[in-house]
């Protein structure tokens, strides 16, 4: 056993460059695990530079100046950046507030509907399933609302960080790109020389990095305006919001669209009822999500290196589990990552010929 664990050892790690392939990976994973909720606005500054980056570099080649070109690029991205908020922020906190306070109302209707489906159907369910299924489902709003209760007191707290990120991210997305090159020159010098596995892995993530990044706010936008003016051409109620939770939801593939379709339903069903209406905006909802996963994913992520849905999924649990929000942004890529590196660490057949 020992043996076998030695060849073993010999075969994968006789390369130098394999060596320190896996030291950067382990140093990377361990100061990311162990620091990942200071670092979250270098995070975020790092995937806004990589998606302000091509526009840098596409003023660069039009003769200005990386200093120039990054101060354009960063002044107009935080300008439309405010816009946006400025002006969908006060309608989502207005339809969000009415929401949660017609909840009550709805789970109210929801449990008279409830108890009269014992009379109509005896045979199939009895009345004491209906109860025990309303008792769970109140335990676990007020679970909930204790969660929201909670969080709004944590953000409170946060206030103050979020203000001062809000001054520091942007501050770090200019010098990030501005002197990209300086920054990146000063990351290797640190490297050790025989780091060629290490240069082929970055290259490749680097670029899949950015795709991804770019592919995916253009998603997010298609999918959540789209569906937006669908939902307020409908005439549905918290239109606004609903279609921004179906934007978001395209960050987690194939489970976020599962989840927002409740809330979608529920809302349409307590306005309209089981009427053609309903039936209207859920067509409209799966019409969306159809094109987005025939037609919009294929063609933003065409370059992507292509993985399985199942490893995807795990991808998401994974480093969901691990770093929360940004371990499921950046699922794709970090499982893509775990790909390129397999695909460039020695294998017994490159070692034999």
């Amino acid at each position: 056993m020992i043996k076998l664990f030695s060849d073993w050892y010999t075969r994968k790690f006789s390369d130098p460059h394999a060596v320190t392939l896996a030291v950067i990976l382990l140093c990377s994973f361990l100061f990311i695990a162990l620091f990942s909720h200071l670092l979250m606005p270098v995070l975020v500054a790092l995937a806004i530079a990589f998606l302000l980056d091509l526009p840098v570099n596409k003023l660069v080649n039009l003769s200005l100046s990386r200093t120039s070109a990054t101060a354009f690029v960063v002044s107009t991205f935080i300008g439309i950046t405010l816009i946006a908020i400025l002006g969908l922020m006060p309608i989502i906190w207005q339809q969000s507030s009415s929401l949660l306070q017609e909840v009550p109302h709805m789970v109210s209707e929801g449990q008279k509907y409830l108890l009269t489906l014992p009379e109509k159907y005896p045979d199939i369910i009895q009345a004491s399933q209906i109860e025990t299924f309303i008792s769970a489902v109140k335990e676990k709003l007020l679970e909930w609302g204790q969660l929201i209760l909670t969080a709004s007191l944590n953000s409170i707290s946060d206030l103050v960080a979020l203000m001062i990120y809000l001054i520091l991210v942007p501050l770090m997305v200019f010098f990030f790109l501005k002197d990209k090159q300086d920054l990146l020159a000063g990351v290797t010098h640190f490297l050790p020389k025989e780091r060629r596995m290490a240069v082929q892995v970055s290259k490749e993530m680097n670029q899949q990095i950015l795709n991804y990044i770019r592919g995916k706010v253009i998603e997010i936008l298609i999918v959540g305006i789209s569906t937006t003016i669908a939902f307020i051409f409908l005439d549905l109620r918290y239109a606004v919001l609903l279609g921004a939770l179906v934007g978001l939801s395209v960050l987690v593939p194939y489970v976020g669209a599962t989840i927002v379709t409740i809330p979608v339903f529920l809302v349409a069903l307590f306005q309209w009822g089981f009427s053609n209406e309903l039936g209207y905006v859920m067509l409209a909802y799966g019409i969306i999500q159809a094109l987005d996963g025939n037609v919009i994913v294929p063609l933003l992520f065409s370059e992507a290196v292509n993985l399985h849905p199942v490893t995807i999924i795990i991808a998401v649990i994974f480093f969901g589990g691990l770093w929360g929000f940004w371990g499921v942004f950046f699922a794709i890529p970090l499982a893509t990552l775990v790909k390129a590196v397999i695909n460039a660490w020695p294998s017994s057949q490159t070692e034999t010929e």
